[in-house]
């Protein structure tokens, strides 16, 4: 999510969202909190190209959606100019389209604790053919974690030194503190320009199980939404006895909320069903192309709000694609036409 700086705080809520924010901060609300974006006023600056750092002096209100036709297929060549919007506020000026995988950040943050280390040694050749899809532009980070979050490549384009950085380390932690990585891996991106075009992903492998984490799940998810950071979630499961017969381990709370709630998508992999066969030949091939996809039915979908929006009424907008497309967000269906307010920001008491 990635785009021109958004410089103060107007609400956008889908139909049946009911939460409320505090004033301070610019949200898009899918399914209760799927985008925050709040940033400090700059000054106005002409890019030089559609992928160049862009800051205005205005209000952007962005979010990635899912396109696809009456077949279920991904739909190339959109542009704003097949978007539609009824405005009767006249609250609105410029829509804004773009499609959301030519230029993408990646962060992997990957789980060393315990058998995962082996795993994750496996798994290069996948991420260097997933990453070589991305656009030329695309640029890829690797951190690994157990009790603590650590770098192994910064952000950058190098893929034998992110091919080395998915080699098994010699870190033999005892705890795992998945909320902590996670974190971690949202902050990263502070070190990188926003620019308009581009995408900001962080792939999450682990088993899991979370013992050692400082950091709540909800001020993650709200540090990724702030960010405009999505979450791919993939799952290698841990299992237990119950009944007589093994199953999978309950993941730590927040662990699917991470991908569920910041408009990615959760993986639960491995043999599931025979849980005592071998989990050491797991081949991530299939995710990384499921994710792939994912992204190139997406586009990032904005508009911006005038001032004469933040008059402390409720603004009604429509949004609507061609006919034979339709879109999804969040936690709402497919639908060619989605119905959305810019409320005004809640009042604090004094």
């Amino acid at each position: 999510m990635p785009l021109p700086y958004v410089t103060s705080s107007p609400k956008l809520t889908p139909t049946n969202a009911a939460c409320r924010l505090p004033a301070q901060k610019c949200a898009l609300l899918l399914s209760c909190i799927l985008a925050i974006i709040s940033f400090q006023n700059t000054k106005a600056q002409e890019p030089a190209a559609a992928d160049d750092v862009v800051r205005v002096d205005t209000h952007l209100v962005v979010f990635p959606i899912r396109v696809r036709d009456k077949r279920g297929q991904a739909v190339d060549g959109l542009t704003q100019n097949d978007l539609t919007v009824k405005d009767e506020n006249n609250a609105t000026t410029g829509l804004y389209l773009y499609r959301g995988a030519d230029r993408v950040s990646l962060v992997f943050a990957l789980d060393e604790s315990g058998s995962l280390r082996d795993i994750m040694d496996q798994q290069r050749e996948a991420v260097l053919a997933l990453f070589g899809r991305f656009g030329e532009k695309s640029q890829v980070a690797v951190m690994r974690f157990a009790e603590r979050p650590k770098l192994a490549i910064p952000f950058g384009r190098d893929l034998d030194a992110t091919r080395v950085a998915f080699s098994a380390s010699n870190a033999r932690n005892q705890h795992t503190a998945i909320f902590d990585a996670a974190a971690a891996a949202t902050k990263l991106f502070e070190t990188l320009s926003r620019i308009r075009s581009e995408r900001r992903l962080v792939i999450l492998i682990s088993d899991g199980l979370d013992t050692a984490s400082t950091v709540k799940p909800k001020a993650v998810i709200e540090a990724a939404l702030k960010n405009q950071v999505t979450f791919y979630v993939i799952h290698l499961p841990l299992f237990v006895p119950s009944d007589g017969r093994l199953r999978v381990r309950t993941p730590a709370k927040g662990f699917r909320e991470l991908a569920q709630k910041t408009g990615g998508k959760y993986f639960l992999v491995g043999n599931t069903a025979s849980p005592l066969a071998s989990q050491a030949n797991i081949d991530l091939s299939a995710v990384f192309r499921a994710i792939e996809e994912d992204l190139k039915s997406q586009y990032l979908l904005g508009f911006y709000t005038k001032e004469s929006s933040n008059d402390g009424r409720t603004h009604r907008l429509v949004v609507g694609l061609p006919g034979g497309v339709e879109y999804q967000f969040g936690d709402f269906g497919y639908s060619q036409k989605h119905e959305l307010f810019i409320a005004p920001p809640a009042q604090t008491k004094p």
